[in-house]
């Protein structure tokens, strides 16, 4: 079925320009030995956040296996069924000590293969995205294996303008209503960005669903960031004193 949001195709000349491991399934291993689940998009990141810290390379290098096949997941799944598994760990979807950082969730497989990792192993799972989750599949996972997968949902921010200018390929705020109405989204994070941002997130995200942990404050701007990016992260962290006391008033 399609999803409620279509996932954007971006034209894009920013194909990886890494140095590909000999034998690309070296990364697979490494990743895995620091319990990531190694899935590979194939290019860049296409949403293009502006605030991604992962903008600017240079603090680490990066290798690169090539698009996730159907092969290689089962070479990827069988390996991590074999691996002990040991009492409150975290597998991680969505963030890599070797691979670039994509959200993964724009792989067309994601929603199979995340069902295999909980159908066919008995480890848990962390997973980032920031929305790109078929609904209803997602809650449906959530509810048939409770307490297996704990989704950190990056919300960033609900207010059209400053999605717009920070995220603009993300998925709508209509879309993200329906990932967070269902057990799916264990977490949420959000920022401040002006009066009645972060506070006025808080208390939408809480009114649909009151059992999501809310993670809040404001974004730091780093090298490699634009000029605009860089103003509103300021901006936020501004107005962050003054978001923090509505969003304790609003208890």
């Amino acid at each position: 079925p399609a999803m409620a949001t279509e996932i954007p195709v971006f034209p894009t000349d920013a194909r990886l320009t890494y140095s590909r491991p000999a034998d690309p399934r070296d990364v697979l291993v490494k990743e895995m030995e620091k319990r990531k689940i190694p899935l590979s998009i194939g290019k860049t990141c296409p949403v293009k956040c502006t605030f991604c810290y992962e903008i600017d390379h240079g603090y680490r290098d990066t290798l690169e296996p090539g698009k996730t096949t159907q092969e290689v997941w089962g070479y990827v799944l069988d390996d991590i069924r074999r691996k002990p598994t040991r009492p409150g760990e975290q597998w991680v979807w969505g963030g890599n000590e070797y691979m670039e950082w994509t959200d993964l969730f724009l792989h067309p497989k994601a929603m199979d293969w995340l069902e295999d990792f909980l159908k066919y192993t008995d480890k848990n799972v962390t997973m980032f995205t920031v929305g790109y989750v078929h609904v209803p599949k997602i809650h449906q996972l959530a509810a048939r294996y409770p307490g297996r997968m704990n989704f950190e949902l990056s919300v960033i921010t609900l207010h059209k303008d400053y999605r717009k200018a920070l995220m603009q390929h993300a998925p709508s705020v209509t879309h993200l209503m329906k990932v967070l109405d269902g057990p799916a989204v264990a977490s949420a994070n959000f920022y401040s960005f002006d009066a009645g941002t972060m506070s006025e997130d808080a208390k939408t995200i809480s009114r649909i669903n009151p059992n999501v942990i809310l993670w809040m404050g404001c974004l730091t701007p780093l090298k490699g960031m634009d000029e605009n990016t860089t103003r509103l992260c300021r901006q936020g962290k501004q107005h962050l004193p003054g978001e923090a006391l509505r969003v304790h008033e609003a208890g």
